[in-house]
C-alpha cells in the first residue's frame, strides 16, 4: 500500500491535494434509482431518432466502446440492446450539492470542476488530520453511505498529479502519488494520459517523437512554446511533475453559452435565424442572472458531415441584451455559413466577461466602506 502524505517541515512543506471524481455519475444515479437498469448498459442523453449524443455511459456500456459525446446512433450500433435514459439535471444538481456538503466537512478550499468532480486542498483541514489519503478514504466512504454512489479519488501534492491519480483505479478507487514517486510516474505515463493533452495535440506530439512523459521531458521550454504556444510552458512543467496552480474556491466561469442540435438538418436560413434568436434569449437570461456582460461572441456551427467551425467577433461595448446577441450572431452566420451543406447544430457563446457597471459600483462601495 502506498504510504499517505504526511506533514513536512514548514520550510519544505508540500500541499495535500485530493481530486474526487464520481464514477459514471449521471448513469450511476439512474442505475441507483431504477433497479431495472442495474448491471445493464445504459446511457444518459438523447435518443438516436432525436439526433442526440451520449452525456454519460454506464461502465457496462463502456465495454462496447461507448463514451460521452458519442452520437447516439453510433452508440446504438455498437450495442443494439443499449438503454437510453433522458437526463434529470435537477436530481444530479441536488446530489452534487450534497456531495459538496460532505467536502465542506473537511475543508473550505474546494474547487468544483463540474457536478461530478472537484479539487480539495486539505493541507490545512478542519479536522487537523495529517493524512490526505485517510481523508480521501473517509470522503469516499461518506459519499457512498449517504448517496449509495461511488467516487474515485486521487491524492498528491499538486492538481495535475491528483487529477491523473483519480483515474488510475476507477471505478471506486483510490490512488496516491507521493513526491518521491512523481518523477518516475510521469516519465512512464503515455502522453495521451496527460490531463490537458487531447487527441489532436497527442497526435502532433507523436509526430514529434513524444510518446511518454520521459520523451516530453527531453524538450526545452522554448521549443515547446514554439510548437504549441503558451500552453507549452504548462507541458514543460508537468513533464517535471510540477504544477503550482492553487485550488481556487472562487473559480469564475469564463463564458456563457447555449447550443442546440436538430432532429432534421437545417438548410433554410430563416429557420437558422429563428434558432439563433432563441439561443440569444437563453444566453441573455443567464448573463442577466449573473449580472455580467461579455465583449466576445462566438458562433458555433456543426454541419451534417460533422465538420465543426467557430467564428468570433469582439465588440468595444459589453454584450448582454438578447437583441444585440441575436443581431451579431445572425451577422456571423450570414458572413460565414456554407449554404451548400446542411446544419445539424448551432450555438452562441459570450466570453471575455466582466461584471455589469452596477456590480462594479457595488464592489467599489464595499471597498470604500
Amino acid at each position: 500500500m502506498v504510504r499517505p502524505i504526511t506533514d513536512e517541515p514548514q520550510e519544505s512543506r508540500l500541499r495535500k491535494i485530493i481530486h474526487i471524481d464520481m464514477d459514471a455519475f449521471y448513469a450511476s444515479v439512474e442505475q441507483r434509482d431504477h433497479p431495472a437498469y442495474q448491471g445493464k448498459p445504459i446511457v444518459v442523453g438523447g435518443r438516436p431518432e432525436q439526433r442526440g449524443a451520449v452525456a454519460a455511459a454506464s461502465y457496462e456500456a463502456r465495454e462496447y466502446g461507448i463514451h460521452s459525446a458519442l452520437p447516439a446512433r453510433i452508440a446504438q450500433q455498437r450495442c443494439p440492446h443499449l438503454i437510453f435514459v433522458p437526463p434529470r439535471f435537477t436530481v444530479y444538481r441536488q446530489i452534487s450539492q450534497h456531495i459538496r456538503e460532505i467536502f465542506g466537512r473537511y475543508t473550505d478550499c474546494i474547487e468544483p470542476l463540474a457536478l461530478d468532480e472537484a479539487y480539495l486542498d486539505v493541507t490545512d483541514n478542519k479536522l487537523g488530520a495529517a493524512s490526505a489519503m485517510a481523508m480521501a478514504r473517509a470522503i469516499r466512504r461518506a459519499i457512498y453511505q449517504e448517496t449509495q454512489l461511488t467516487a474515485s479519488a486521487g491524492v498528491s501534492f499538486n492538481k495535475f498529479l491528483a487529477k491523473i491519480a483519480s483515474g488510475m483505479n476507477k471505478p471506486d478507487g483510490l490512488y496516491v502519488i507521493r513526491p518521491e514517486q512523481a518523477a518516475d510516474f510521469v516519465a512512464a505515463l503515455p502522453i495521451e494520459k496527460f490531463h490537458g493533452i487531447g487527441k489532436v495535440t497527442a497526435t502532433k506530439m507523436h509526430h514529434l517523437g513524444i510518446h511518454t512523459g520521459a520523451d516530453l521531458r527531453q524538450w526545452q521550454e522554448t521549443d515547446l512554446v514554439q510548437q504549441f504556444g503558451k500552453v507549452g510552458r504548462f507541458y514543460y512543467r508537468v513533464a517535471q511533475g510540477q504544477d503550482d496552480r492553487p485550488v481556487n474556491p472562487n473559480r469564475v466561469r469564463k463564458s456563457v453559452g447555449a447550443e442546440t442540435s436538430f432532429a432534421e438538418d437545417l438548410r433554410d436560413l430563416a429557420e437558422m435565424e429563428a434558432v439563433l434568436a432563441k439561443l440569444a434569449q437563453q444566453v441573455a437570461y443567464h448573463l442577466e442572472k449573473q449580472q455580467r456582460g461579455g465583449y466576445t461572441l462566438t458562433l458555433k456551427v456543426k454541419y451534417a458531415n460533422y465538420r465543426q467551425v467557430t467564428r468570433s467577433q469582439t465588440q468595444t461595448q459589453a454584450l448582454r441584451e438578447a437583441e444585440a446577441l441575436m443581431a451579431l450572431g445572425q451577422k456571423l452566420l450570414h458572413t460565414h455559413l456554407e449554404p451548400e451543406i446542411a446544419v445539424r447544430l448551432l450555438g452562441l457563446t459570450v466570453s471575455n466577461l466582466e461584471p455589469l457597471a452596477s456590480q462594479l459600483e457595488f464592489v467599489q462601495l464595499q471597498l470604500d466602506l
